[in-house]
């Protein structure tokens, strides 16, 4: 998963082929589709193809999160604007002299924390990962309310049957990680109630004076939460949570692929004092089966078929996801040919599925007993009187 950190360097609209004006259902389309092309299942061995996978699937984890997806083009309106806005003072333009975030003088790394010293008020806990950390979520202004922290994203894996990953299952789970405290209902606070901070008014960061710089810095009482706990939960010590093992029923959607994440929103961890929960990311993993394959939305079978009912043609029974089907071989069919059946392949979202692709493939039996092998030297010898050659036209024919 990549983190709003490596968003800078990042053209995820690239990484997916499409324009950053494309619409959900456009980035969705396009990411399955660079999915199911470039799957190392399907692609044993071929590096370039399986890091076209996992750029696809970095890219689809952002833009196919609406939140991650705003967050993400503001990031990068702010990068083509060649400047990141003002900076305390009395309302100037930016930083003296007319700062601009060129590769000479600008570090990407120290938007999100990880340069400068005390000094300066550039640590990692309160320097520009706090001024724009409203850009990811992690705190706003001086003169706003602090954004909640959120619970930590959980990632699992699953296994499932290649019929179950085909049509779809609700699967039961058993997470163990931070939930919240049934005392105080995850606020905290054993009256239930935390109380307004003092020092930042709530709002979770206090405005301080470096030089010609006004900073915003992280309230240090309730350390940018905006709110204090001064009568801490028995059971959960005032974090509002508690480690310890639940169940949930997760819902995995129909036609799901082999290494595909499904990410299930608020079922991570709870976040601290009643903060939303994070995300849950469930990797699906799926067994082979032993009659179907698959190729995007259809299913391939091959059929044992007999010399006859290929030439006399006829019907044969052929599975499906849930039942049998019968397909009509036409007289004449050749061995090898596939016949296409509609609308019983992998099921879609809004009712449609792909195809059932179906093989017909001769069994030649070993043995024969005398009355069939009376009847088909009589048939050979009556081919033979009728002209019919099977090597005509081959080129290998003498």
């Amino acid at each position: 998963m990549t983190a709003p950190r490596e968003w800078a360097d990042k053209d995820f609209y690239a990484d997916l082929g499409v324009s950053s004006s494309a619409s959900a259902e456009e980035v969705k389309k396009a990411y399955r589709k660079l999915a199911r092309e470039n799957h190392p299942d399907k692609n044993p061995g071929d590096t370039a193809a399986e890091e076209r996978f996992k750029k696809a699937a970095n890219a689809y984890d952002v833009l196919g999160d609406e939140d991650k997806r705003k967050e993400y083009d503001q990031l990068k309106a702010m990068l083509r604007s060649g400047g990141f806005g003002s900076f305390g003072g009395s309302g100037g333009a930016g930083f003296p002299g007319g700062f601009r975030t060129t590769s000479e003088n600008f570090d990407f790394s120290d938007i999100f924390g990880s340069g400068g010293g005390p000094s300066g008020g550039f640590s990692s806990d309160g320097g520009f990962s706090d001024i724009f950390g409203g850009i990811f979520n992690r705190g706003g202004g001086a003169g706003g309310t602090a954004r909640p922290k959120r619970g930590a994203d959980v990632e699992t894996d699953v296994t499932l049957e290649f019929r179950e990953a085909a049509q779809g299952i609700t699967i039961p789970l058993q997470l163990s990680g931070d939930a919240p405290c049934s005392t105080c209902h995850g606020s905290g606070a054993r009256s239930g109630r935390p109380t307004t901070c003092d020092q930042c008014r709530g709002t979770g960061f206090v405005s301080e004076q470096k030089g010609a710089f006004g900073l915003s810095q992280p309230c240090s009482k309730c350390h940018s939460t905006g709110q204090v706990i001064e009568d801490p939960c028995p059971t959960c010590r005032g974090t509002g949570t508690v480690h310890r093992t639940r169940s949930i029923t997760v819902r995995i959607p129909a036609g799901v692929i082999d290494g595909q994440k499904v990410r299930l929103a608020g079922q991570g961890e709870a976040g601290p004092n009643g903060t939303p929960a994070g995300d849950l990311f469930v990797t699906v993993h799926v067994r082979p089966d032993e009659v179907f394959t698959r190729t995007g939305d259809d299913l391939e079978v091959t059929v044992p078929v007999s010399f006859a009912e290929l030439a006399l043609g006829g019907t044969v029974a052929v599975p499906t996801l849930d039942n049998h089907v019968k397909v009509k071989v036409p007289a004449g069919t050749p061995d090898g040919r596939t016949l296409r059946v509609r609308g019983r392949g992998v099921p879609k979202r809004g009712g449609e599925a792909g195809d059932l692709l179906v093989t017909v493939q001769v069994q030649v039996p070993k043995d024969l007993d005398p009355a069939a092998t009376s009847a088909l030297r009589s048939y050979a010898q009556a081919e033979k009187d009728s002209g019919f050659n099977p090597r005509s036209g081959w080129a290998g024919a003498k």
